[in-house]
């Protein structure tokens, strides 16, 4: 059983074989009929006795399945030899000639068993001579139509496999972009922990020394917010009201830090299940703070709020004269994850008195 899958590795579909061998019968006789369908061997096809007729179409059934084998094993050996993609002329004329040889060979096999079976009294006459080199020529005919089935059907495995093997490394490469966006996603996020800390740890240190109870309730939100940081570390997007809440607790510790000096407002009317990539409003109000004066007497007015389509944080525009080396960690994280996740990316709206940022709401 393993020698036969060895000597024909499917080449065609093993179904084929019972299609196309009974096939081969018919068209061989009927091609044979069309060529010289007034030969003494159609007139009398039919009277004579049974088991002439069964063991004639029994050998040309036979010979059939020899033609259609040999085909197909010269198709596999040649293609382990000459393979179609280095020299496709060679191959092709190498292949039609050895199937020429096979046919030829058949042939001879089969008259010497006819001469065993049959006892030809008389010498051929003329027509009967005729008969068979018709006879010879419909199967050299037979046997190339063969070879250029066995071969297309081979192709056409060949691309079905090219085909999938295609399919399945794009959908690899897609894993791995996949992958790696993950990975790139949680360096990014990671980038998000020292920026946040450090500035919030100096002012708590100088709670400490100034009033403690304010310390506790500063580390109490502080905790939360942190809480929020770790909890979403692993998701790419969060809903506005996890986001909201996060930043109700965050809000404090900005007004601790700042007072007066900054103003933030948050008016978010509608909550529809759609989200943003997580800390991003944190990110969008460090970075006001960052890049704007604030004071007492010229305050920093921030404004949270949203459109059909997206969440608006916006803020007075007062630049800093020197400003401060940025390690461009705000609006090019928050531009990089969104590039990540969506096709829609954030957009900047800046005039002579107002900054804006225009987050895409993303579904969850």
């Amino acid at each position: 059983m393993s020698k036969s899958k060895d000597l024909f590795p499917k080449p065609v579909n093993k179904y084929l074989r019972f299609i196309t061998i009974p096939l081969l019968f018919l068209v061989l006789n009927l091609l044979s009929y069309l060529l010289n369908p007034y030969s003494a061997y159609y007139k009398h096809y039919f009277s004579r006795p049974v088991l002439e007729m069964l063991t004639d179409a029994g050998l040309t059934m036979i010979f059939c399945g020899l033609i259609f084998e040999l085909s197909v094993l010269n198709s596999v050996m040649l293609d382990k030899i000459i393979p179609w993609t280095e020299k496709p002329f060679t191959r092709f004329s190498i292949q039609l000639l050895l199937q020429i040889i096979f046919v030829i060979i058949l042939m001879v096999l089969l008259y010497f068993i006819g001469s065993f079976i049959y006892t030809y009294e008389e010498k051929l006459t003329f027509e009967e001579e005729l008969n068979s080199l018709q006879f010879v020529y419909v199967c050299v005919i037979m046997g190339i139509l063969i070879s250029a089935v066995t071969t297309g059907n081979f192709l056409l495995q060949k691309w079905k496999t090219t085909m999938i093997e295609a399919t399945e490394l794009k959908l690899k490469t897609a894993e791995f972009k996949e992958i790696a966006m993950q990975a790139e996603l949680q360096s990014l996020k990671l980038q998000l922990d020292p920026h946040f800390m450090f500035n919030n740890f100096s002012t708590l240190s100088e709670l400490i020394s100034e009033d403690q109870l304010k310390a506790e309730v500063f580390l109490r939100n502080l905790s939360r917010v942190y809480r929020y940081m770790i909890v979403n570390l692993n998701k790419n997007i969060v809903s506005l009201e996890e986001e909201l809440i996060f930043v109700d607790a965050y809000l404090y510790l900005i007004r601790i830090r700042y007072g007066e000096n900054v103003t933030i407002s948050v008016d978010i009317t509608n909550d529809d299940g759609r989200g943003i990539p997580p800390i991003t409003l944190q990110l969008l109000i460090e970075n006001a703070i960052k890049h704007n004066a604030a004071t007492k007497t010229s305050p920093l007015h921030i404004k949270i709020y949203n459109t059909d389509a997206h969440i608006v944080v916006s803020n007075n525009l007062q630049r800093i004269k020197l400003a401060i080396p940025s390690a461009r960690i705000g609006l090019q994280n928050i531009r990089s994850r969104y590039a990540l996740l969506s096709e829609n990316l954030p957009s900047i709206i800046e005039d002579e008195s107002s900054f804006a940022v225009y987050l895409p709401l993303l579904p969850l």
